[in-house]
């Protein structure tokens, strides 16, 4: 079985910081990715708002991560996690490995609205997150699908930069906070629509246009720029649930200084409880998870 000082599952954002941390104090650092490396700012086509990269493409600021951890020598491995162990155990598909700490940084996914179009037009109209994307679309028509806090925050914040913002939702009311609710009713150019779904997602290179149906099953097209879709995250906790503590959302149970209940485990990134989900928070809770790991291993040592 091969022992490393910091077992790291994810190479997001979180991930990669927390293995350039773990690497700068001489440590030895196993990054373990399911998928591929970079989290969901892959997805991203121009990043505005991390601090000293006024415009950086997400595939290019995951692949600096990516390589600034190897450069440092972090071993990355594409294998998925199973399971994590009381004893510190990571078990993955194909093996088993011994760490001093463990940092989970699986992140979450966003949650879609499974129609044709929605993947391939994603950072061409279709966004999950408008204050990474909102600024693209100054002064023109967007929409947003969803009915809870997140989603209603999301049109408050384009309409401050749209022209005009739908706010579609399935049901007849929100499920947002009361003082949500009543912003979202003094902003003049939000147009809430109940009742409706979003049934097609319309464009070749770019979004186009919308097609929308209401509960009597008649059919609308709005041509919008922006599709920001607010239904909700998938974190992609449930292999560790049996260990450590999750929310009512699946999400791992943690505070600002990242450690979970289970000693020598600890989180970063979207998978944990948190306000704000935004990737200058996962590398700064991969900085703080790192940190922590790497005095646990020192206080097992004295």
């Amino acid at each position: 079985m091969e022992k490393f000082d910091i077992v790291i599952v994810g190479a997001g954002p979180a991930g990669l910081t927390a293995a350039i941390y773990g690497k700068r104090a001489n440590k030895s650092v196993l990054v373990l990715e399911a998928k591929n490396y970079g989290g969901q700012i892959v997805g991203t086509l121009d990043i505005e708002n991390y601090p000293a990269t006024p415009h950086i493409n997400g595939i290019d600021l995951a692949t600096n991560m990516y390589n600034q951890a190897k450069e440092l020598g972090a071993q990355i491995r594409f294998e998925k996690v199973i399971e994590v162990t009381d004893n510190l155990n990571v078990i993955t598909t194909k093996n088993t490995y011994e760490a001093r700490a463990v940092i989970i940084a699986t992140g979450s996914d966003y949650r879609k609205l499974g129609l044709e179009n929605e993947d391939r037009l994603l950072g061409k109209g279709v966004s999950y997150c408008a204050t990474c994307d909102g600024n693209f679309f100054k002064n023109k028509e967007v929409a947003v699908v969803g009915g809870g806090n997140s989603a209603l925050e999301e049109a408050l914040y384009l309409s401050d930069i749209c022209s005009k913002v739908y706010l579609i939702h399935r049901r007849d009311a929100f499920r947002a906070e009361e003082v949500t609710i009543n912003k979202v009713n003094n902003k003049s150019n939000i147009e809430k629509i109940y009742n409706t779904n979003v049934t097609k997602i319309n464009g070749n290179e770019f979004l186009e246009s919308i097609t929308i149906k209401n509960n009597d099953g008649v059919e609308t097209i709005l041509n919008v720029s922006g599709l920001f879709i607010a239904v909700g995250h998938i974190p992609e906790n449930q292999n560790f649930a049996k260990l450590i503590d999750l929310d009512d959302y699946g999400y791992i149970v943690a505070g600002e200084d990242c450690n979970t209940k289970v000693p020598g485990i600890f989180v970063a990134g979207d998978c944990r409880t948190k306000d704000l989900r935004q990737l200058v928070t996962a590398t700064s809770d991969g900085a703080i998870a790192a940190v922590n790991a790497i005095k646990f291993i020192k206080d097992k040592e004295s």
